[in-house]
Formats: C-alpha cells, sequence, structure tokens
C-alpha cells in the first residue's frame, strides 16, 4: 500500500502535521517512538489555551483530536532506515516492516548534549531550564545561573536579565566572553564565573547552590543552560538534505527541502527557539506543502 505521506517523529510539529493532512482527507502514518526530548520538562509554556500543560498530557490530547480522522494511522515504532526509491520513501522499522510513502515529513526533533558537570540532569527539567520564555516567569527574581559554554552565554545573559537582575554566568572553564561582552554584563551587576563548577548542590530538583573547583560556592535558586543541539536522527543527512549553520535543515516556507518529496518541520529545522507552539506550527505549514504538492501531482 502506498500511503499519501509518512511522518517520523510524534511530538508537537509531527501531530500538528498529521491532524492537518487528516483533515485533508490523506492517508497518513505518523512513527513515534515514544521517547521526546522534553519528558524532563514538568510544563510547557506559551502556547495559548494550554499555558502551563504538561508534555504528556498535550500528547494525550493530541492523539484525541487525531483519532477523529480515519486516514490516520499512529503506530508507536522507532524507524531505523529512511530511503527514497525512485518518486516514493521506504521507512523501516524496528521490526523489519517496510512502510512506502509518496511523501515523508521528518519531525524527528533534537537532542540535547549538556556541559559535562556532575549531577546537573537532577536539576534540568526543575529549577534549571534551557528557554527562559518557557520557564522564566516561573524564576522571576530570584537568584538565577546562566550554565553556558558557548557564545550564546551572551544573548542568554541579556534575555534572563528581563526576569531576574540576581544573576550570574558560568562558563565552565571556557574563554568564551570578549572584553566588550564582559564589561556589558558586568555594569549590569551580574557576575562571571569563568571557572570549572565541580558540582550542583540541592534536592529533589531545587538547586541551592552551584560549587567551583576553587571551592568557592555561590548560592543560587535555578537557571538556565544551554546546550548543544544536534540532530536526534541521521535521516535527513543520509538523504542528502542541505543543513544552515546551526545544523538544522533548510526548507522553505511549506516545509519543503532540497530532496523532492521530502519536508521537514519543527526542531529538525527550526532549531531555536525551541517552543511548543513554534514546532506545531512548523508542522501545520509542512502538511499544507504535502497536500499542495500532493494536488499538483494528481493534475499533472
Amino acid at each position: 500500500m502506498m500511503l499519501d505521506c509518512v511522518i517520523v517523529g510524534g511530538g508537537p510539529a509531527g501531530l500538528n502535521a498529521a491532524l492537518v493532512l487528516g483533515r485533508a482527507r490523506r492517508n497518513v502514518i505518523l512513527f513515534d517512538n515514544n521517547f521526546p526530548r522534553n519528558a524532563v520538562t514538568q510544563e510547557s509554556h506559551g502556547f495559548i489555551t494550554r499555558d502551563g500543560i504538561k508534555p504528556r498530557e498535550f500528547r494525550e490530547l493530541a492523539h484525541q483530536d487525531i483519532a477523529k480522522y480515519p486516514s490516520i494511522m499512529i503506530r508507536n515504532e522507532k524507524i531505523i532506515d529512511v530511503k527514497k526509491t525512485g518518486m516514493h520513501f521506504e521507512v523501516e522499522t524496528e521490526k523489519g516492516e517496510c512502510i512506502k510513502g509518496k511523501k515523508i515529513i521528518l519531525a524527528t526533533g533534537l537532542k540535547e548534549i549538556h556541559p559535562a558537570i556532575e549531577n546537573i540532569m537532577d536539576f534540568y527539567g526543575k529549577s534549571l531550564f534551557s528557554c527562559p520564555y518557557c520557564d522564566g516567569w516561573e524564576l522571576k527574581d530570584l537568584p538565577l545561573m546562566i550554565i553556558s559554554e558557548s557564545h550564546s552565554a551572551f544573548h542568554m545573559a541579556k534575555t534572563v536579565y528581563n526576569w531576574s537582575k540576581d544573576l550570574i554566568v558560568c562558563t565552565n572553564g571556557k574563554k568564551i566572553l570578549t572584553v566588550e561582552q564582559k564589561n556589558m554584563i558586568q555594569r549590569k551587576g551580574i557576575k562571571i564565573y569563568e571557572q570549572k563548577i565541580k558540582s550542583l548542590i540541592g534536592g529533589n530538583g531545587s538547586l541551592e547552590a552551584v560549587i567551583f573547583e576553587d571551592g568557592e560556592e555561590v548560592k543560587r535558586k535555578g537557571g538556565f543552560v544551554t546546550p548543544e543541539w544536534i540532530q536526534a536522527t541521521s535521516f535527513g543527512q543520509s538523504l542528502g538534505c542541505k543543513t544552515h549553520e546551526l545544523g538544522g535543515i533548510i526548507t522553505d516556507q511549506f516545509g519543503r527541502t532540497n530532496i523532492e518529496g521530502l519536508y521537514a518541520a519543527g526542531d529538525t529545522s527550526v532549531i531555536a527557539p525551541s517552543q511548543v507552539i513554534i514546532a506545531a506550527a512548523e508542522g501545520s505549514r509542512a502538511a499544507m506543502g504535502v497536500n499542495t504538492d500532493l494536488s499538483q501531482d494528481d493534475f499533472n
């Protein structure tokens, strides 16, 4: 059986793409390995009518919406290979099954690589976060820290300052800030710690202090981390997709990649800012691109 579209990835982008294509009466299958990047997140914010929703609840509600449309199938299986054969695509599941589709949407998202700091994951998603637009309100006016080993530390400091003026920047031994950037940050009363971090102190996910390798200890109640983001899968690379400087797959305004019939949506293409509402919108646009191209194919 040849499906209209195969969607790889069951996050907000993939789910919204499935919804739009289902409403367009397209035969679609969505593969979800049920291992979302935001699994540690307690609540999702910034999505109107869903502010504060738990990610698991969001996915359950999305599945309920999609269940109304009989042309959509959802499979909780991992895809191990994607290839283009002629004018269509084939995906192979971990069970060895081969599924064919005229079009394919990659919505596989990203993986986060965090700084190598002892027990950082004990606090990530509870009092340390990656996006101030998602979690800044909950940390407003608290003594906060930014942990960053990249040049995004400067931008993050300026952004987080909007939520708390009691702020420090920790580069974990990296010399990433220019003299000009340091001066600008320090004029705002933001202290910079360039020594390596030994460990984070706290309990039940609540940060209490950061201890540096030189023995200095600074009390903190939370903060933000700038992880390195990489593609969760190599499917786009193996298919020959072009990428931008941040590593995301380059698409047009309707999710089309440089490979005919292949689309990308959500964090797979946007990367930053990484928000549920943006990913969902990207999925919707990619689905419209798929439907438009399928309609054009029908008339050719």
